[in-house]
């Protein structure tokens, strides 16, 4: 979906609806720059604008990487115990060290983000339907597209902010914008809904032309992912068996899911897409690759791996009883192994050529290069990867009593990093939620968007083998966590929102 680019319509979004006319008393011609009601929902490629603006909220409200990156990322990221903040840059600082306040610029990004995916969702669905231009089949996929983005949208803010308004009209009527807030179990069964209806007329595949649109398999993960979240077990098994029984495949080499060569491949269910289009104004890149890498090798440094998760991973080992290849892909630390390039150099540097010049003892390797020159890329952001489903699918089968059927797919995707498979019927129910809780969910997922916190939060939020977020970073030696409280569990209801809707509640009575 290259040429599926993010670009926010703004008549769709601001202002449908308000027609703008040159007139006076002989001639009245509209203006065809400026799209109206009457304008826009007519043909094939209005429908699919607004679909692309649905998809454009991922990245930001307005479109932009620069909120994505160093607003909605860090804000999902910093929290966990896989990540630490570089303490001398801003972005989500006060969220990192658990010293926010309401008024956290990155909680209301992904609220307002959220909001604005949502509202052009709600559009499509209400304008689609009734596009006779459109073939019925076209309107279909692009309905039940809108309705896994609507999902995906939602998943995001009940996992964020739990009690939150639920909105699945498009309304100007202004008495009918300050909704009030619902029931977290009134958004989950919305997402269901929303998914059980998308994954029905959704496509198996999209042709090279539309490569990242989300599929039937992107629909079914996500509502295994809300049944894992809810804790129906039963019913996670099954859905995200459906996946496993798709045609998706793990990429032999870990380390294409990041460096642009497996993109849109055989792992991938729902990826963000980047073009890495610098022609002509734009700027569609993505810049982990500047976030993760050292300043010795031209990067920022935004963020880090912590001590917990690079211990934590030097423990993955092959059958000879060397790190596997997947730990060697995720990181960049004191190892004989351990290399990662250079942009400075233009070549790859191993860690010990360079340990002089380091400002910080470890870093990410995800992410940090892809085949393209000058840094500048385009290699997509994966929000769900099969190994990830295959995790989510062991977590399920072992809580439902199956622990050596779980443990067979665990070691699918230890294998692929060439870790030693697990024995099976070595490990009981319990050992083997704690070694993938604690041990294969980071050691295979870290720092990939939006997925370590709110595993945390589930665990913590759940009630099967309940886990405490701050024992759990206690724990892991996570900086400044014994200023993490209750109201911590939850980003608060930014301010901004609380000022203009006087129906909204805070989520905590100690923000």
């Amino acid at each position: 979906m290259k040429k599926f680019k993010y670009i926010l319509l703004i008549g769709i979004i601001a202002a449908l609806g308000v027609p703008f006319s040159c007139s006076d008393d002989f001639v009245d011609v509209p203006n065809k720059e400026v799209l109206t009601e009457s304008s826009f929902w007519l043909t094939e490629q209005h429908a699919l604008q607004a679909l692309t603006a649905t998809y454009g909220a991922i990245h930001s409200s307005g479109g932009s990487k620069w909120t994505f990156f160093e607003e909605i990322y860090t804000a999902m990221a910093y929290r966990g115990d896989d990540v630490i903040n570089n303490t001398a840059e801003t972005y989500s600082r006060a969220l990192a060290s658990f010293n926010n306040t309401t008024e956290a610029s990155g909680p209301y990004n992904i609220w307002r983000s959220s909001y604005a995916g949502i509202g052009r969702a709600n559009q499509i669905l209400q304008r689609v339907p009734d596009m006779e231009a459109v073939a019925q089949e076209d309107r279909d996929v692009i309905v039940a597209e809108a309705k896994f983005l609507r999902a995906l949208y939602y998943f995001w803010l009940v996992t964020g902010f739990e009690k939150i308004p639920l909105v699945t009209t498009f309304d100007t009527n202004p008495a009918n914008l300050f909704p009030s807030q619902v029931e977290a179990s009134e958004i989950w069964a919305q997402i269901e809904k929303d998914l059980t209806e998308a994954e029905n007329d959704m496509l198996d595949s999209h042709t090279a032309d539309w490569k990242g649109r989300a599929t039937k398999g992107s629909a079914k993960a996500l509502l295994g992912k809300a049944y894992l979240f809810q804790e129906k077990w039963a019913e996670a098994e099954a859905k995200l068996a459906e996946v496993v029984g798709m045609d998706y495949q793990l990429l032999s080499n870990y380390a294409d899911n990041f460096n642009g060569k497996g993109e849109n491949g055989s792992e991938s269910v729902f990826e963000i897409q980047f073009s890495g289009d610098r022609s002509g104004g734009n700027d569609e890149r993505q810049v982990f690759n500047f976030q993760v890498s050292p300043y010795a090798f031209g990067g920022w440094e935004l963020f880090y791996p912590s001590e917990w998760l690079v211990e934590e991973m030097k423990t993955d080992l092959t059958p000879d009883g060397e790190i596997s290849e997947r730990v060697y892909e995720s990181i960049f630390f004191d190892d004989p192994e351990s290399e990662m390039y250079s942009r400075a150099d233009d070549e790859v540097r191993s860690y010990a050529s360079v340990s002089g010049d380091l400002n910080h003892p470890r870093y990410f390797k995800k992410y940090s290069a892809n085949e393209d020159t000058n840094f500048y890329n385009g290699t997509n952001i994966t929000l769900i990867r099969f190994s990830d489903v295959l995790l989510m699918y062991a977590e399920a089968l072992n809580e439902n009593g199956k622990t050596d059927e779980a443990i067979a797919e665990v070691n699918k995707v230890r294998e692929r990093g060439k870790a030693a498979s697990i024995t099976i019927g070595s490990m009981s129910q319990s050992e083997l939620r704690t070694q993938i809780r604690h041990h294969e969910r980071p050691v295979e997922l870290a720092m990939e968007f939006g997925i370590r916190w709110f595993d945390l939060y589930r665990w913590q939020r759940g009630n099967t083998a309940k886990e405490s977020i701050k024992t759990t970073l206690e724990n892991h030696n996570k900086p400044l966590v014994e200023n993490f409280q209750d109201k911590h569990i939850l980003y608060p209801i930014p301010l901004q929102e609380m000022n203009i809707n006087q129906n909204l509640d805070q989520n905590h009575p100690d923000w």
